[in-house]
C-alpha cells in the first residue's frame, strides 16, 4: 500500500515537473515566445530551481544548461524512487546506468512534448487559429514541419506533414529510444 502510494506522487509531482524544465530547455532553445499563458506558467512554475541554478552552470552557446540539468536531476530522482518502489531497495543503483536511463527517457519525454505541440497546433488551426499559444506551438513544431513540407505536398488544404512528424517521432520511440533504452536497463 504504501509503494502504491509512493508511485502515485512520483507520477504525479516528479515526472511532471521533469517534463515542464524539460518544456521549459525547449522552449529557450527554440526561442519560442514565452509571454503567453503556457510560457508564463512554464517559467512562474520553475522558476525558484532554475534561477539558483543559474548562478552555478552557466549556459553554453544559448542552451540553458542549468534547466537541463535539473531536469535530469528531477528525472533521476524519478527513476531512483521507481527503482525503489518497485524492487528491493537493498541492491544498489548504478550511477552510469541511472544517467544513461535518465538522458534516455529525457529524450523520450522530448519526443512526446513534439507530439503534444504537433496535436495541439493541428487542433487549434480547426478551432481557434488565433489563441494565444498559436506563436508558441509555431514555434516549436516548425523547425521539424518546414523540412517535411517541402517533401510533402499539400492535398487540397490539407497539410499532411503534422501527421507524418506524428509517424516519425512513433518510430524514433518505438526503434532507436526504445533499443537504447533496454541497453540502459542492462546496466542495472
Amino acid at each position: 500500500m504504501f509503494n502504491e502510494a509512493l508511485l502515485f506522487l512520483l507520477d504525479v509531482l516528479l515526472q511532471p515537473f521533469a517534463a515542464i524544465l524539460l518544456l521549459r530547455f525547449h522552449l529557450q532553445w527554440l526561442r519560442a515566445p514565452l509571454r503567453n499563458p503556457v510560457g508564463e506558467f512554464v517559467m512562474v512554475l520553475t522558476n525558484f530551481l532554475v534561477l539558483p541554478a543559474r548562478r552555478l552552470i552557466p549556459s553554453v552557446r544559448g542552451l540553458d544548461l542549468a534547466t537541463l540539468l535539473l531536469a535530469l536531476l528531477v528525472e533521476m530522482l524519478y527513476l531512483t524512487g521507481l527503482w525503489w518502489a518497485l524492487s528491493n531497495p537493498t541492491h544498489g543503483l548504478l550511477l552510469p546506468g541511472l544517467l544513461f536511463l535518465g538522458i534516455i527517457k529525457l529524450l523520450k519525454v522530448s519526443l512526446y512534448l513534439l507530439m503534444a505541440a504537433v496535436f495541439a497546433q493541428a487542433i487549434l488551426s480547426w478551432v481557434n487559429p488565433y489563441t494565444p499559444a498559436a506563436p508558441l506551438l509555431a514555434a516549436v513544431t516548425q523547425r521539424f514541419l518546414h523540412p517535411l513540407r517541402k517533401v510533402v505536398p499539400m492535398l487540397g488544404n490539407v497539410d499532411l506533414s503534422s501527421l507524418l512528424l506524428l509517424i516519425i517521432c512513433q518510430l524514433i520511440l518505438i526503434v532507436p529510444i526504445g533499443a537504447l533504452e533496454q541497453m540502459a536497463l542492462r546496466l542495472f
